[in-house]
């Protein structure tokens, strides 16, 4: 979080995820990611902070880059067709989708999506599988809003 003159001007939100158990945490990553930029953009709407300022938000998100990310995951459809972009898609996929209308839908301002494996993680390499959530854009961003309101250290 970045304040100055007691406004809020930048909130990060950054969430990773390993395996094994992607199935069973995608829900609450996508859900937790939901709630927090529905909380920030309430509270501001009802001048629970900044008077004058619209912060900033992004959503930075690393998950682990292994076989169980990368293999496409079944879907039921048992009363509903499902979007056809999740038909077959892996949740390295699904993470990518829900990062991008993240974006579109306006809950947060930017978003980067970043994928790493277990040995190269340590070593801090890490692969951006869309160029639009690419880490650049992201701190481009972040810099951006940071300098438009003269903080400093």
């Amino acid at each position: 979080m970045v304040v100055k003159d007691s406004q809020l001007i930048v909130a990060l939100e950054m969430k990773s995820q390993v395996g094994p158990s992607f199935g069973n945490n995608f829900n609450n990553r996508t859900e937790e990611a939901m709630g927090s930029a529905l909380d920030l953009w309430t509270a501001y709407r009802e001048g629970a902070y900044n008077k004058t300022v619209k912060p900033w938000l992004g959503y930075l998100f690393m998950l682990e880059d292994c076989e169980a990310s990368r293999k496409p995951v079944h879907v039921s459809e048992p009363h509903f067709a499902v979007l056809p972009e999740f038909k077959l898609s892996s949740y390295g996929k699904r993470y990518e989708l829900f990062c991008r209308k993240l974006m579109r839908e306006r809950h947060y301002d930017v978003a980067a999506f970043l994928l790493s494996d277990r040995v190269r993680g340590l070593k801090g390499e890490y692969v951006e599988p869309a160029e639009d959530m690419a880490f650049a854009n992201f701190a481009r961003s972040l810099v951006s809003q940071i300098e438009n309101f003269g903080v400093t250290r």
